[in-house]
């Protein structure tokens, strides 16, 4: 082959592989960016965030208006990010969450993500089978008409767990906690059936203890 046509040959490959790097990082950028006229439940879940912790004060709709990019705005200010109200990898990792896009398998991984903070916040020292149970109650509300239809819509309940406000939501999660998250998405449910559980020790709503209980496991009640 002659070196005039080597040259050619890896000049086309080249374009070639700058052309998957750029469509790429393309695809890479928009999936991972939330910015004003972004909607979704991943909006959903930024601006849940956002108002659990003060930032924000509109309504958790889903749809990110002028409202959630100010609350952006002073969340990265607060956090030392750029303030640019553009939620893409850096503030992402900020809030907790997946800097992945919105397929399906990381839907998937949000919801696990998810799963597993709860468990690790509320059942962290509680038997294994204790922890599964936890997640089952969250995936048990998602099914059950009372409550909202997502994992992010049960979790952020307002006044729904306790971990949400005392912050122990936001601490590491525990390597079981990702384990019985991942168990009970797979369908494992110690609790019953149960769509609420309790501490008999730490409780403070009387409402709690009228609920039919189905079983204890460790510490937890859970009920129906």
């Amino acid at each position: 082959m002659s070196s005039k046509r080597r040259k050619l040959i890896g000049a086309l490959a080249l374009v070639f592989l700058l052309n998957i790097a750029l469509i790429s990082l393309a695809q890479y950028a928009q999936a991972v960016t939330y910015r004003q006229g972004s909607t979704g439940e991943q909006v959903r879940i930024i601006q849940s965030k956002l108002k659990n912790w003060g930032y924000y004060d509109g309504t958790v709709d889903g749809i990110f208006g002028s409202r959630t990019a100010e609350a952006v705005k002073y969340f990265q200010r607060k956090n030392g990010l750029t303030a640019d109200g553009i939620v893409g990898p850096a503030t992402l990792r900020a809030l907790g969450m997946s800097t992945g896009g919105g397929s399906g398998s990381s839907s998937q991984s949000a919801s696990l993500d998810l799963l597993a903070r709860v468990i690790s916040a509320e059942a962290r020292g509680e038997p294994y089978s204790g922890q599964v149970a936890v997640g089952a109650v969250i995936l048990n509300r998602v099914e059950h008409p009372s409550f909202p239809n997502t994992v992010a819509g049960v979790v952020y309940q307002p006044g729904a767990f306790t971990c949400m406000v005392d912050g122990q939501f936001n601490e590491p999660v525990a390597e079981s906690a990702v384990r019985a998250a991942q168990e009970a998405l797979n369908g494992a449910d110690p609790s019953g059936g149960a769509i609420y559980y309790f501490n008999p020790n730490t409780a403070t709503s009387a409402w709690i203890w009228s609920r039919p209980l189905i079983k204890v496991i460790g510490n937890h009640r859970f009920c129906s």
